[in-house]
């Protein structure tokens, strides 16, 4: 049978059959989270994902839709998340080898020393915005300074699930405040008529307030902290790494790589993969004994013994054995194969959102919610649910930036309402949302990478909390809700940009 032909026998999905597989997604994780709670992310969620995605297949049948095709659309949908896959094997590496090599265990040495408890949140989401604001990727700085940072607070007895959520609210803002984040370079390109700049300056209206007042609350959170660690045991926490550990400068050198490799836009996988075989071979010579004893083989010499370390630290991850039970906890982390289970949940996810988006049935749900739209902040407020509901449903940040941009680009042109204010919109529910939501790939990456839950740092994350509110807000009031004349109102030709197969590394 042609293309064409079958093509001609597909029925258009009625709102009944968009709705069907989205109701059984619901009702499948909330069983999977009511019988496993937050272990719900280490198989349950996959099967609900997985089974919701075959429902959505057999709904797609009944129209009409073969099954070869949809196979082929899933093959698709996941083949142009391999970028992020691949950004996911050398994050797990790299924490292997900076635990291994001393830069993790440095980064936390002086952490402890110099940050105060009570100070302890704001600082950690000042910086790591400070850092997403030079590299462009809040994966990159939560993956880096972020497990420092977790890693720190049971140290300074310091809530981790709070310091999780300073991470990711400072992260996102700095990667959608500077024009070498893809997401923000990409934005504007789809809504057009637009520049880069411009989007920022419209960002700054939302972010800049919603970042405050995180800022002001993680200030508060830290003050109120019943913290007993004294003076004495943050000597001996940092007496004690540096009993493991020759602590130098010289160990942060993979962390320079990282950012200088950001800074000037090389493909993510590579910069963190060549930052993470940096900290592997400098291990060898900055950890030797280290080294010697991970690799567990006095056959071997000293040559082959750091090879064997390199590979055990990079896919398996690195294993601390020094009987300093809180140590060997801190720093025995990474590798490839802890990923997988991440990898598992984005493949899942990716699965029900092609058959999702092959059918149809994303499509029609936007149809239903555009007729919904009749004021210029129901409209606002529509494209927020939108970007939201999909982070939830498509299950990917790409997919609720780019779908409502291109959808609701002409109704705002339409009703002459600034393109900035639809970027705007976009980047504040889109994108600061997907890591809020465990089966998304952001949330899993934020999980699976910082070692906790989503549901533990969701109310933590202030910032991507309190930035889609402010932005329904100002639609809803009208404030800095811009209106432009006609001849204005029509945007560039759409020039089909398309989700980067990196650009999951935010």
């Amino acid at each position: 049978m042609s293309i064409e032909g079958e093509a001609a026998e597909i029925r258009p999905p009625s709102l009944l059959d968009a709705v069907i597989p989205v109701v059984v997604l619901i009702i499948l994780i909330a069983t999977s989270v009511a019988l496993f709670g937050i272990d719900a992310t280490e198989g349950p969620l996959q099967v609900a994902l997985l089974t919701s995605a075959a429902t959505a297949a057999l709904v797609a049948r009944k129209n009409g839709h073969e099954y070869i095709h949809i196979s082929e659309a899933v093959v698709g949908g996941i083949s142009s998340a391999m970028g992020a896959i691949f950004i996911l094997l050398a994050v797990g590496a790299l924490i292997g080898t900076w635990n291994m090599s001393g830069t993790t265990p440095t980064v936390v040495y002086y952490g402890i020393k110099l940050l105060d408890p009570e100070f302890f949140y704001v600082a950690a989401a000042a910086i790591c915005a400070a850092v997403g604001l030079v590299t462009g990727s809040s994966w990159t700085t939560a993956g880096t300074l972020g497990v420092a940072f977790v890693g720190m607070a049971p140290v300074l007895e310091v809530s981790p699930e709070i310091t999780a959520g300073a991470v990711i609210s400072g992260s996102y803002f700095g990667d959608k405040m500077t024009p070498l984040s893809e997401t923000t370079i990409l934005v504007p390109q789809l809504v057009g008529g637009l520049t880069v700049y411009e989007h920022i300056r419209a960002l700054l209206w939302t972010t800049g307030p919603a970042i405050a007042i995180a800022l002001v609350i993680f200030l508060v959170l830290g003050l109120q902290e019943d913290v007993t660690a004294t003076s004495d045991q943050k000597d001996a926490a940092t007496a004690a790494i540096d009993s493991v550990y020759n602590i130098s400068f010289i160990n942060l050198l993979p962390l320079v790589l990282l950012i200088v490799c950001a800074f000037r836009k090389y493909p993510p996988f590579m910069s963190v993969f060549a930052a993470a075989l940096l900290a592997g071979v400098m291990g060898a010579f900055t950890q030797p004994d280290l080294v010697q004893d991970f690799a567990d083989d006095p056959d071997l010499g000293a040559f082959l013994a750091s090879i064997k370390a390199i590979y055990a630290a990079m896919g398996t991850g690195f294993v601390l054995e020094t009987g300093i039970e809180p140590l060997d906890q801190l720093f025995s982390r990474g590798g490839m194969s802890s990923m997988l289970t991440t990898i598992w949940l984005v493949l899942g996810a990716l699965a029900f959102a092609s058959v999702m988006e092959h059918a149809g049935f994303l499509g029609r749900l936007f149809e239903g919610v555009m007729r919904l739209a009749r004021s210029t902040g129901a409209l606002i407020a529509t494209v927020a649910a939108t970007s939201i509901g999909l982070n939830v449903i498509a299950c990917d940040q790409y997919v609720a930036i780019v779908m409502p941009a291109r959808t609701f680009r002409l109704e705002f042109q339409k009703r002459q309402i600034a393109p900035q204010v639809l970027s705007r919109t976009v980047e504040d529910t889109g994108t600061v949302t997907s890591a809020l939501v465990p089966w998304n790939t952001c949330g899993a990456y934020m999980t699976g990478t910082l070692g906790v839950s989503t549901f533990d740092y969701f109310p933590y994350a202030f910032f991507n909390l309190l930035n889609p509110v402010i932005s329904v807000l100002y639609g809803l009031t009208g404030f800095q809700v811009k209106k432009i004349p006609p001849e204005e109102g029509t945007p560039e030709p759409f020039v089909g940009v398309e989700p980067s197969t990196e650009g999951a590394m935010q």
